[in-house]
């Protein structure tokens, strides 16, 4: 989302967005003149407040209360402002350090099974996070590229496939990506195209987990091909996430009580479409959970954060779900997670939920070594 704030407009988004997590209460603007040093007055925060509300960052939930964060505000809190000072960043580092301490002191693996240490993982991560936890068991097979096809369908339309080491096939079907000449182009030459840019990813990528082709660099594509890139990354990593669920997809739930004692979920029904999510709808929770994120130019593994009506599934739309892999090696075994309010302490739980992922991909290493 692209918002330009000012930094006094970031600094009270900041400041509303952290004393709304603490107190479940809307925020006015003599409590932010207490409790931050912001260095202006409670007319000037009132102003700002009232203009990061027109901006969609923050709203009123009746006419006379405080303000509340949107979506929109906790994207742009967690984008932006997550650290504002090297006295955040030390709190996230410490975070992380904990937590790692304490899964190293609780749990053993020399004396457990890969499960059992699983769950007992689960149960930590709710525990420090005051979330529902979510983790899945490893995937302990994967899928190998055999070839891959692009053919056109029909004008506009094109179909992906997919061949693996099993002789399984995979499809999909897509429009094709838009180009920048309004003449329409001649379907032989959409041919020709598709061949070229099939030909170079089988080269590229025969042989490869399915599971890698999520970390690639698709900016390798030939600068005349690269309309191509976004949409055939996006559509492999749907075919991924297709052929990878297993049948009987287990997720370890833990801390489903804590979490739905939060004010947030005081609606019976609400909870109760959670409850039927977790426990019955699995599979879909796991394709989504199991995306891999993007990794940092120092190589640590980054948390996706989806924020509200930035879920795709509906029970969970108002709720947060931060998740991260684990790894054998460079590949993505199994998935690791927490799912909370919106009202979540975002520091806390991406540090938590970052540690957990590192953590079990070296106890994964130590089970397949």
């Amino acid at each position: 989302m692209e918002v330009q704030l000012t930094n006094r407009q970031q600094h009270i988004l900041w400041a509303t967005v952290r004393h709304y997590i603490a107190t479940a209460e809307p925020v006015g603007s003599k409590a932010l003149v207490e409790e931050y040093d912001l260095g202006v007055s409670s007319a000037t925060i009132r102003n700002v407040m009232g203009v990061l509300e027109k901006s969609g960052l923050l709203y009123q939930p009746h006419t006379s209360a405080g303000r509340v964060p949107s979506d929109s505000g906790y994207r742009i809190y967690v984008d932006q402002l997550i650290t504002p000072s090297l006295r955040d960043i030390t709190r996230m580092e410490v975070l992380a350090k904990e937590t790692e301490l304490t899964l190293q002191q609780r749990l053993h693996w020399e004396d457990w099974s890969l499960e059992a240490l699983l769950q007992g993982a689960a149960q930590i991560l709710a525990t420090l996070s005051g979330c529902v936890s979510l983790i899945t068991m490893p995937q302990t097979t994967t899928a190998i590229l055999r070839h891959l096809q692009l053919m056109q369908i029909e004008a506009g339309r094109i179909m992906l496939i997919v061949v693996t080491d099993a002789y399984e096939t995979h499809s999909k079907l897509m429009d094709l990506p838009p180009v920048r000449e309004e003449t329409q182009r001649d379907p032989e030459v959409i041919d020709r195209e598709l061949q070229i840019v099939s030909n170079f990813l089988n080269t590229h990528l025969r042989g490869r987990s399915l599971l890698e082709l999520g970390n690639l660099d698709w900016s390798q594509l030939d600068l005349e091909f690269q309309r191509y890139g976004e949409f055939l990354k996006s559509s492999v990593a749907e075919l991924t996430r297709r052929t990878l669920a297993p049948a009987a997809t287990q997720i370890m739930v833990r801390g489903v009580a804590e979490v739905l004692r939060q004010p947030e979920f005081s609606q019976l029904e609400q909870v109760k479409t959670i409850i039927h999510l977790l426990e019955e709808e699995q599979d879909q929770l796991w394709r989504l959970i199991f995306e891999e994120p993007e990794v940092e130019e120092t190589g640590k593994q980054r948390v996706t954060v989806r924020i509200g009506a930035e879920n795709p599934l509906e029970p969970i739309r108002t709720c947060t779900l931060i998740s991260s892999t684990y790894r054998r090696g460079s590949v993505p075994v199994g998935s690791v997670g927490v799912l909370g309010p919106t009202r979540l302490d975002y520091e806390s739980a991406i540090a938590v939920v970052a540690s957990a992922a590192d953590y079990l991909s070296e106890a994964f290493g130590y089970f397949n070594s």
